[in-house]
C-alpha cells in the first residue's frame, strides 16, 4: 500500500505509545476492509484470485510521505540515534497487530534514497549502512536504495551481503537488498540524482575492508534458523 502517511498521520501529536498504535490499527483496518471489498468484487468480475494486501508502509520523498517524519515524531530526533531501533520495532509490531487479510511483507520499509528524513538523516552522518542491517531484525526487508562508492569492489559487497544474509536466515525471514554503487562518486559525496522518486543525500561510507581467509574461499556458510 506504500502508506506511510498512515503512520504519519497516526503517531504525530499522539500522547502515548497506546494511542499511537491504536490510532495507526484502526485507520489500516478500516482502509483494509474497503480494499477487500474491491477486491473481492474484482475477483467476482474477473476471475482472478483474491490472497491478501500487502500493507507494507513504503514512504514517497515528501516529508510528510516519510517513515522517517513517522518515527521521528515519536520521540527518538535524529533517526539513528538510540531508541531508534525501539521505534521501528514499535512501528512494524503494530503493522503486525492489525486485522487484515494479508499476503507479502506487510511490514516496514527503509529505502534510504526514497524517505526525505532517511536521506537527510544519512547526509548528517546519523543514519549509516550499519544501522539500517541493525533494524532489519526487527522489520523487512534489508537494505534499500543505498547509494555507495562506485569504487567498491565485489568482496566489499560480498560481506555486506553475507551480513544479511545471515540475518535473514538466522531470523527465518526474506531480507532484500538494493545496493547502489555510484560511478564516479565515493563516500561523502552527493548523490546529485534528477529523478522525482529519489531523494538526493550523501554516498555512503562503507566499514568493510578485504574479506580473507574462509570468508574469501570457496566453502560453503551453513547457518540454520533459530528455533
Amino acid at each position: 500500500m506504500e502508506a506511510a502517511d498512515l503512520a504519519v498521520e497516526s503517531f504525530s501529536g499522539a500522547s502515548s505509545f497506546q494511542e499511537a498504535r491504536d490510532r495507526l490499527v484502526s485507520k489500516i483496518e478500516q482502509h483494509g476492509k474497503k480494499l477487500k471489498l474491491l477486491s473481492q468484487e474484482l475477483e467476482e468480475s474477473s476471475q482472478t484470485l483474491f490472497t491478501g494486501i500487502d500493507f507494507s508502509l513504503a514512504p514517497y520523498p515528501q516529508i510528510e510521505l516519510s517513515i522517517g517524519t513517522a518515527l521521528e515524531s515519536l520521540g527518538v530526533k535524529p533517526l539513528g540515534d538510540h531508541g531508534s531501533l525501539a521505534a521501528v520495532a514499535f512501528l512494524a509490531d503494530t503493522i503486525d497487530r492489525a486485522d487484515f487479510p494479508r499476503t507479502g511483507f506487510s511490514g516496514l520499509f527503509l529505502p534510504m534514497m526514497e524517505d526525505a528524513v532517511l536521506a537527510e538523516r544519512a547526509t548528517e552522518g546519523t543514519l549509516g549502512v550499519k544501522d539500517l542491517l541493525l533494524y532489519s531484525a526487527v522489520c523487512g526487508t534489508g537494505l534499500d536504495t543505498l547509494p555507495l562508492p562506485g569504487d567498491i569492489s565485489p568482496n566489499q559487497i560480498s560481506a555486506i551481503l553475507f551480513d544479511l544474509a545471515a540475518l535473514s536466515t538466522r531470523l527465518n525471514k526474506p531480507l532484500t537488498a538494493r545496493l547502489m554503487p555510484i560511478p564516479g562518486k565515493k563516500a561523502g559525496d552527493s548523490t546529485n540524482f534528477d529523478f522525482p522518486y529519489f531523494v538526493n543525500s550523501k554516498i555512503l561510507d562503507i566499514q568493510s575492508g578485504q574479506l580473507t581467509n574462509l570468508f574469501s574461499g570457496d566453502g560453503y556458510l551453513d547457518l540454520n534458523p533459530r528455533r
